[in-house]
C-alpha cells in the first residue's frame, strides 16, 4: 500500500506520449487526475477527467486549474523537428505564451507547477556534459529550427521569475531523448521501430555519427514525480536523462538486430531538411543534481527499453498504421 498522500493533479498534454504514461502512474498511486489536451485520449484511463481544449484558451484552462488543485504537470507543447520547422508560430504560442496562463492560474490556485522542458534549451553548446546552468548556444533567429529551443527557454525564464517574484512553488524537468511505447513515429527510436516493423529500410542521417543519451519513458516519469514531490525542488531545474552516450547509428543498428531488419540507408541532412537545419553532434546531460537532490537515476538499459518498446509496438496496429514522415 502506497503511503503517498492523494492529490488532485492536472496534466496538460496528458493524452500525449509522456503525458499518458504520467497519468497512469498518478492514478496508480491514488491521485485524482484531470487532463487538458487538444487531442482526445485514444485509450482513456478509468477515473480520469479529460477536458479537450486548446491551451491558448484561457477560459478553458481556468476550468481545470482552479482552487483545490495541488499540482500542475505542464507537459503540453508542440514538439518534434517536423513540427517546429512547419509550425514555428504555434510552437511559440503554445510553448511560451500559454505557459504564462498556466503559471498565473496555478499561483491563484495555490498549486505547485512542474514544467516539462527539454535538452534543446542548451542548443549546440559543445561543452558536454551539460550542467543545469550550462550556456545556451543557438543559431540565428531566422532559422525556425531554434524556435522550439527558444520558446522552452523563455517558458523556463517565466517559471523562475514566478518563483522569485511571486513565490510560486515550481520546478523544471528537462527531458533528454525520452523514448518508449506510444511515442509518435517521428523520432529516431520510434521512427526506426515503426519502419522496421513495417518492413521498411532503417534510416540514419549523416551516417548516424551524432550521439544522444536515450532515456526510457518509465525512468523519465519517475524523475518527474520525484521533482513534484520533493520539497527541495522549488526553484530548481533538473536534467532528466541517461548519461550513457550512444551514436544514432548504434541505436538504429540495435533496433535492426532486435526486430530482425538488416540494412541502413544514409540520408544527407542538408538535402532532406534544408541547409538551414543545424543538427546537434552531441547531446549529453549531467544528471548528478537529480541524483543528489531527488535520489533519481535512470534504471533501464537501452537494449532493455528498446525490447520493451518493440514488444509493445508489435501489438499496436493503430500505431503501426501512423505516418512516419517526421524526422529527427
Amino acid at each position: 500500500m502506497s503511503t503517498h498522500p492523494a492529490r488532485h493533479a492536472v496534466v496538460t498534454g496528458g493524452t500525449g506520449f509522456v503525458g499518458s504514461h504520467l497519468v497512469e502512474r498518478l492514478v496508480d498511486r491514488g491521485d485524482r487526475v484531470t487532463v487538458l489536451d487538444a487531442v482526445a485520449p485514444r485509450f482513456p484511463v478509468e477515473g480520469v477527467r479529460y477536458v479537450t481544449g486548446d491551451l491558448r484558451d484561457t477560459a478553458k484552462l481556468a476550468e481545470v486549474i482552479r482552487p483545490g488543485v495541488d499540482v500542475v504537470y505542464h507537459l503540453a507543447a508542440v514538439v518534434g523537428v517536423d513540427q517546429y520547422l512547419a509550425r514555428p508560430l504555434d510552437v511559440i504560442d503554445i510553448n511560451y505564451a500559454a505557459t504564462r496562463s498556466v503559471l498565473d492560474l496555478a499561483l491563484e490556485a495555490g498549486a505547485k507547477v512542474v514544467l516539462a522542458s527539454t535538452s534543446e534549451v542548451f542548443g549546440k553548446n559543445p561543452a558536454v556534459p551539460w550542467d543545469e546552468d550550462g550556456d545556451r548556444v543557438l543559431g540565428g533567429t531566422s532559422h525556425d529550427r531554434w524556435s522550439y529551443s527558444s520558446s522552452k527557454a523563455l517558458a523556463e525564464h517565466l517559471t523562475f521569475a514566478f518563483v522569485r517574484q511571486r513565490g510560486l512553488d515550481a520546478t523544471i524537468v528537462r527531458y533528454f531523448n525520452v523514448y518508449g511505447p506510444r511515442q509518435r513515429p517521428a523520432y529516431i527510436v520510434s521512427r526506426s521501430i515503426h519502419r522496421a516493423l513495417n518492413r521498411r529500410s532503417l534510416v540514419v542521417y549523416d551516417e548516424g555519427r551524432q550521439t544522444r543519451c536515450f532515456t526510457f519513458v518509465d525512468d523519465a516519469i519517475e524523475g518527474t514525480l520525484r521533482a513534484a514531490d520533493h520539497p527541495g525542488s522549488t526553484g530548481q531545474a533538473f536534467n532528466i536523462g541517461s548519461m550513457v552516450e550512444t551514436t544514432v547509428g548504434e541505436v538504429v543498428r540495435l533496433i535492426g538486430e532486435i526486430t530482425g531488419v538488416a540494412g541502413v540507408v544514409d540520408v544527407d541532412t542538408g538535402e532532406k531538411l534544408g541547409a538551414s537545419y543545424q543538427d546537434l553532434p552531441r547531446r549529453v546531460p549531467n544528471n548528478a543534481k537529480a541524483q543528489a537532490i531527488l535520489g533519481w537515476r535512470p534504471e533501464t538499459a537501452l537494449r532493455d527499453g528498446l525490447v520493451k518498446t518493440v514488444e509493445w509496438a508489435r501489438g499496436a496496429d493503430w500505431w503501426l498504421g501512423q505516418d512516419d514522415s517526421g524526422a529527427e
